[in-house]
């Protein structure tokens, strides 16, 4: 069973065929730069062309970093503030013309990490977090997602958690792997006071060096990383397109 999935990102937009039995990609990815300045409409056609480009006519999920409540976009990460209070879903419509089911990009990659990666099977509370320019978060409950968490903001010693913490943060401020190991340490004992989760996942590109980090950690929650990686949020996306996100997640005998 095959399904299609697109995920926007601030820098670049990637869409792809997706085996939704496995997991996994099917052929190449497609990635565009992100049109600058990231408006709603430039974006929205160039995902259009990448779904074109497959000559995919079936349902398309679609991500998009912000909270995202009925295909209308609440906030905007990293893209442009014109995006806040947009109708996705009707823009992606007039465009596509499969389905659309847009949804956020935390949330995808956590459903792709449920379902395939290291959250499979996995009951209680499992917490997954994406680092990259800021930290993205997305919540399951015995494998159901809880929408549009946005545990990135959490005050953390008076700031916003991302703002120390983030993979993005490591790189501005040239920090060791000990030494951010460290902010991520009381980043995750902040989060763990609030929410005691079963298991933490880790995803973004500081998942594929997660040895150098993820043993440092000293959270009473065991943290492993993600399984898809780069891949989680188009996965998850096609999955949520073919599913009803907060059920996706459930294990497939659950």
């Amino acid at each position: 069973m095959q399904g299609f999935g697109v995920d926007i990102g601030g820098s670049g937009i990637k869409g792809c065929l997706v085996d939704l039995d496995q997991g996994r990609l099917v052929g190449d990815r497609l990635r565009v730069e992100t049109p600058q300045p990231s408006l709603p409409d430039p974006v929205c056609d160039v995902v259009a062309g990448i779904v074109g480009s497959f000559g995919w006519t079936g349902r398309v999920g679609v991500t998009f970093p912000g909270v995202m409540k009925h295909g209308v976009a609440h906030t905007a990460a990293n893209v442009e503030k014109t995006w806040i209070g947009t109708d996705v879903d009707a823009l992606l419509d007039q465009r596509i013309p499969g389905t659309v089911e847009t949804l956020n990009d935390a949330d995808a990659a956590g459903i792709a990490e449920m379902r395939y990666g290291a959250g499979r099977d996995k009951d209680g509370v499992v917490l997954m977090l994406t680092f990259g320019t800021g930290i993205g978060s997305a919540l399951f409950v015995d494998g159901h997602l809880v929408p549009n968490t946005e545990f990135g903001h959490i005050q953390v010693d008076g700031e916003d958690g991302e703002r120390r913490a983030s993979a993005a943060a490591r790189e501005r401020e040239g920090l060791s792997y000990p030494e951010w190991a460290r902010r991520v340490d009381r980043y995750l004992d902040v989060l763990e006071a609030g929410v005691w989760p079963d298991l933490i996942i880790v995803g973004g590109g500081v998942s594929k060096k997660a040895d150098k980090w993820v043993p440092l950690l000293s959270t009473r929650t065991p943290v492993v990383p993600a399984q898809l990686q780069n891949d989680a949020g188009i996965v998850g996306a096609a999955l949520a397109a073919h599913e009803r996100p907060d059920v996706v997640s459930t294990p497939p005998n659950g």
